[in-house]
C-alpha cells in the first residue's frame, strides 16, 4: 500500500491502514498500536504539502467520520465528525443559515487537519479556522476519550487549536460559527506598487483582502471581498466553469507547461497569467467566493511574518529573483489575519501577513524555496506546518511563543509517543 499526499511531495508505505468509523474503533486502534509499539498517524484528505500526516508506521484515516453531531443554531454553534471536509461543512451550514467566520482557499480539506495544521484565509479583523473551536473530543494515546471545552480542561485548548495530530486523533470538534453571509469579490489586476505602497489601508477598508504577483512583472492581482447582505450577482453555471476550470486550472496547467518547455517565455506567461486572473465583480455566499477546489498541484512554502513587514520583503524577494534570473510561472499570494491564542500558531500575538511561494509539482522547488525562505525568516517569519520548509524543532522554538507550553501538553497526553513520526521528530524534537 502507498500513501501519497496531493501535492506529490510526500509518500509512505505505511505498515497497517485502518478506517474507523466510530469512536470506539478509533480507540481500539489507537490501543491496539500503542500495545504492539507502534506508530500511528491520523491522517485526512492528505493536503499539507509538508510531511505533517505522513506515517511512517501505522495510517488511521478520518475518511468515514463524517457528519454533523449536533447543531445548536441559535446559540450558533456546530459539532462536526473530524473527517467532515470544508465544502460539506460549509453547505451544511449555509442550509442553516449559518457560515464560518473565515476559511482558506481550498475546500477539500477535513476539518481535523484544516485545525491541526494552522489553515487561516486571510482578513485582518478575522482569524484562522482553529480559533474558531469552543471544544473538541479526541482520542489520546492511552486510548482515552477526553472531551476538551471551555468548561473541560479549557487550559489545553489553545493546544488542540493546532495540534499538528500530536496530542491525540481529534474525532469531532465544536466551531463557532456566525450568520451566513455574501462577499462581494471584486478582482482586478493593478500595479504591484500601488499595493505594497497602501498595503495596510488595504488591509483596514476591506473584509477580506489578498493579492497574488506573478514574478518578473509589475502586475499583483487583487482580490477585495467584501461581507455584504445581497443581493447575489453570482456568475453563471457556466461562467463558473470558465473562469475556475478553463482558465484557471486548464489554462493555467497549459501556461506551466509552456514555461517549462520554454524558460525564456516564462516573463511573457505571467503577464498573460496575470491579466486573464482577474474576474471583475461578483457576489455569491462566502463559501463559494473563499474556497474552491484545486486542479492544477504545486508545492507551497509559507512563512507568517509581522504586517508591517509585509511590503519589504516582498520587494526583497523581487529583487533577490531578479538577480538570481529565477522566473517561477506560479504566483506568490499574499494574505493577512488577526492574532490568535492557538500556542503553535503563525498568528500567536501578533497580527500575521503571509507570503506564499508555489512551484509546479513537476518542477524542482528547492532553488525558489532556498532563495525565499532566508528572506522571510530574517522578517521574523514563522513556517506554515502544513507546508514545505526547512527548519528544525531548536530554531522553531525560537519563533513560536507558545512551543515550550505545547511540548508540556504533548508529554502530558503523548509520553509514549505513539503519534510520532520522523516529521514530528524533526519539527517538535524528542
Amino acid at each position: 500500500m502507498t500513501w501519497r499526499n496531493w501535492a506529490r511531495s510526500q509518500r509512505a508505505a505505511p505498515s497497517r491502514v485502518h478506517a474507523p468509523t466510530t469512536i470506539d474503533e478509533v480507540r481500539r486502534d489507537v490501543e491496539h498500536a500503542r500495545q504492539q509499539r507502534r506508530t500511528i498517524r491520523p491522517v485526512g484528505s492528505s493536503h499539507s504539502f509538508s510531511a505533517a500526516a505522513r506515517p511512517d508506521d501505522v495510517q488511521l484515516t478520518v475518511d468515514a467520520l463524517r457528519g454533523v453531531v449536533a447543531l445548536d443554531a441559535p446559540g450558533r454553534l456546530v459539532t462536526v465528525r473530524a473527517g467532515t471536509t470544508i465544502r460539506e461543512l460549509s453547505e451544511l451550514l449555509a442550509e442553516q443559515g449559518l457560515a464560518l467566520d473565515n476559511l482558506g482557499d481550498i475546500d477539500r480539506q477535513t476539518i481535523a487537519g484544516a485545525i491541526s495544521t494552522g489553515t487561516h484565509g486571510t482578513g485582518i479583523r478575522h482569524q484562522s479556522i482553529g480559533a474558531s473551536v469552543v471544544a473538541a473530543t479526541l482520542v489520546t494515546a492511552e486510548g482515552r476519550v477526553l472531551h476538551v471545552s471551555e468548561t473541560e480542561r479549557p487550559e489545553l485548548l489553545p493546544a488542540i487549536r493546532l495540534g499538528l495530530g500530536v496530542l491525540g486523533v481529534l474525532v469531532d470538534v465544536t466551531l463557532r460559527c456566525v450568520p451566513a453571509f455574501a462577499l462581494e469579490a471584486i478582482e482586478a489586476a493593478v500595479e504591484l506598487d500601488a499595493v505594497l505602497d497602501d498595503w495596510q489601508g488595504l488591509l483596514r477598508r476591506t473584509d477580506h483582502f489578498e493579492f497574488y504577483w506573478f514574478a518578473a512583472t509589475s502586475l499583483a492581482v487583487t482580490k477585495s471581498n467584501t461581507r455584504v447582505d445581497g443581493p447575489l450577482a453570482p456568475r453563471s453555471a457556466i461562467g463558473r466553469f470558465i473562469d475556475e476550470q478553463v482558465l484557471t486550472d486548464v489554462g493555467h496547467s497549459a501556461l506551466l507547461t509552456l514555461s517549462a518547455l520554454v524558460p525564456a517565455a516564462s516573463r511573457a506567461v505571467n503577464e498573460v497569467a496575470a491579466r486573464g486572473m482577474a474576474r471583475g465583480r461578483f457576489v455569491e455566499p462566502s463559501h463559494q467566493v473563499f474556497s474552491a477546489e484545486r486542479a492544477v498541484r504545486f508545492r507551497e512554502l509559507e512563512y507568517g511574518i509581522p504586517v508591517a513587514a509585509m511590503p519589504e520583503a516582498l520587494r526583497e524577494i523581487d529583487r533577490a529573483l531578479r538577480r538570481a534570473s529565477l522566473v517561477p510561472t506560479f504566483p506568490f499570494e499574499v494574505r493577512a489575519i488577526g492574532a490568535d491564542d492557538a500556542l503553535l500558531s503563525t498568528a500567536n500575538g501578533r497580527e500575521t501577513a503571509y507570503i506564499a511561494a508555489h512551484r509546479w509539482w513537476r518542477e524542482d522547488p528547492r532553488p525558489l524555496f532556498e532563495l525565499v525562505e532566508p528572506i522571510l525568516l530574517a522578517h521574523d517569519g514563522r513556517p506554515h506546518w502544513g507546508k514545505l520548509h526547512s527548519l528544525r524543532a531548536p530554531q522553531l522554538a525560537e519563533r513560536f511563543p507558545g512551543f515550550a507550553d505545547f511540548l508540556a501538553i504533548r508529554d502530558e497526553l503523548d509520553p509514549e509517543r505513539v503519534f510520532a513520526s520522523a516529521w514530528t521528530t524533526r519539527v517538535l524534537g524528542t
